[in-house]
């Protein structure tokens, strides 16, 4: 992420539409196959997803889940720690939430929080945010010694994007609350969150833990871009699942049955729809 205030980056051309869902398609096959691997090795994958707001890291977790088990993929979204959580270990409410044996976790934002919003908009304080710097490679050189598979990634996206994508929320009724004074204060103080980042690569890109930045200006090769990097990351193997045989549907009983005028259904909206159209 450039320190300057207007950005300097290359606009890259979008990428072809129908490329793009071809290769999620793709992709998000592989991650299917993925998820298999890890249920049935019993390992633990753990992705952060780091970034400026409206960077896209929603967007591409969404499409990461998007058509894996849910009873074995978990997205982590903490909301401001509750006064509780507030006198914890920092890390402690994170921690509670790592992957167990066969199962992958998303965080969309992490204990990185501390070295971004909390420090530029100084919820923490200094020795705080020091103590922080120091102690995170220690803590995920731990994680990954015992086996965790741990990747961070780094949204990057220029100012003029940024504000482009505030705009589109604003004028959008289903995304409208993800503008807060928080994520606007990001525009005013984009130089601050731009030290702040510098700072938190120079402490915590690590050999055993790097950073991964994402260039995400275009959504569409971002998503992709990620998608593929993160099967890279994870040493699974290709395999078919277990064969299924669908049964034969045994005939109807001559049970009586419960009269459907004593059941309560939902009205249906979507031909009440379709007859005013």
């Amino acid at each position: 992420m450039s320190g300057s205030k207007k950005s300097t980056k290359k606009k890259n051309k979008r990428l072809d539409k129908a490329l793009y869902e071809a290769e999620l398609t793709r992709l998000q096959v592989e991650l299917v196959t993925m998820q298999r691997w890890v249920a049935s090795t019993g390992a633990r994958v753990l992705v952060l997803f780091e970034g400026r707001d409206a960077a896209g890291k929603g967007g591409a977790i969404k499409r990461i889940v998007q058509y894996l088990n849910p009873r074995s993929v978990r997205v982590v979204a903490l909301p401001t720690p509750s006064e509780r959580e507030a006198g914890q270990w920092y890390y402690q409410r994170y921690i509670e939430r790592l992957p167990t044996a066969g199962e992958i976790v998303l965080m969309d934002r992490s204990w990185y929080n501390r070295a971004g919003v909390e420090k530029v908009m100084e919820y923490c304080t200094a020795e705080q945010y020091d103590r922080f710097l120091e102690q995170t490679p220690t803590l995920e050189r731990m994680l990954v010694d015992d086996g965790i598979i741990l990747v961070k990634y780094w949204f990057s996206v220029s100012d003029t994007e940024q504000e482009k994508r505030f705009k589109s929320r604003l004028k959008d009724p289903v995304r409208r609350w993800k503008l807060s004074e928080t994520d606007l204060a990001s525009i005013t103080r984009w130089e601050d969150y731009s030290r702040a980042k510098d700072a938190m690569f120079a402490a915590t890109d690590t050999p055993q833990a790097p950073w991964w930045t994402v260039e995400s200006d275009d959504k569409r090769s971002s998503r992709l871009n990620t998608i593929a990097h993160l099967l890279s990351q994870v040493p699974y193997e290709q395999s078919e699942p277990a064969a299924v045989t669908i049964p034969d549907r045994p005939d109807a009983s001559d049970a009586d049955r419960p009269d459907f005028d004593e059941q309560n259904f939902v009205p249906d909206h979507a031909r009440t729809l379709a007859a005013a159209s």
